[in-house]
């Protein structure tokens, strides 16, 4: 079976709050961050920001008005507390294949799911638990059902990704990974620094110049 090859669809800041996610997002980069909409099965809602035609930034929380989910949240969201910080916990790869890319991946990156917000359906891995496959450095696939793409749809407030970090205490390990599902631009791997066991660092270009997330 050939594997498609993959491309960075959004990075994901995860928070206790939408309100201070996007606090968070504004600090960083400048700019608000604008209404997205609520995932019904996850008891989620989110804020997004366009990074490009076809690559956005998303703030997820959980959503107080909705009922608690009869499983636990994706993105590790039930582990949050309302003092936690928010922070660029994970990503998110797109693919036209998702059968074809979950097959072969190197890692295990959870169950293919059905989700939707508002209008949009699309299909992602996600791990039973909630976790985050590899602390966050393994990304999550997802294969969009509609023609074209969301961030198309949002406002251009000019910024772009320019490159996403990955950091973890087995490179090697993620390397293989993105080798697996056919990403090979946008994001580089290096050994993990400090306490965090893994973490992701944004470089964003904005009107005010270069920022990091």
């Amino acid at each position: 079976m050939r594997v498609p090859s993959c491309h960075i669809d959004h990075i994901t800041v995860t928070a206790p709050s939408l309100e201070v996610g996007a606090e968070f997002v504004r600090q960083a980069l400048g700019v608000e961050p604008q209404a997205g909409g609520e995932h019904p099965r996850m008891g989620t809602h989110n804020l997004l920001l366009r990074l490009g035609d076809s690559l956005f930034l998303e703030v997820i929380a959980p959503n107080p008005k909705a009922p608690a989910p009869l499983r636990p949240r994706w993105f590790a969201l039930d582990t949050l507390r309302t003092n936690s910080a928010p922070t660029l916990a994970t990503w998110v790869v797109r693919t036209s294949d998702i059968q074809a890319s979950v097959s072969a991946s190197s890692e295990a990156l959870g169950n293919i799911e059905s989700m939707s917000r508002g209008a949009l359906n699309w299909l992602i891995t996600i791990p039973s638990d909630g976790a985050l496959p590899l602390d966050g450095a393994a990304p999550a696939l997802i294969e969009w059902s509609a023609e074209g793409h969301p961030a198309t749809k949002l406002q251009d407030y000019g910024l772009s990704l320019v490159k996403l970090e990955l950091f973890h205490p087995e490179p090697e390990r993620i390397s293989r990974l993105l080798q697996s599902v056919g990403l090979y631009s946008q994001c580089s791997v290096s050994p993990s620094k400090g306490e965090r066991a893994a973490y992701l660092v944004a470089h964003i270009n904005t009107p005010h110049g270069m920022r990091h997330l």
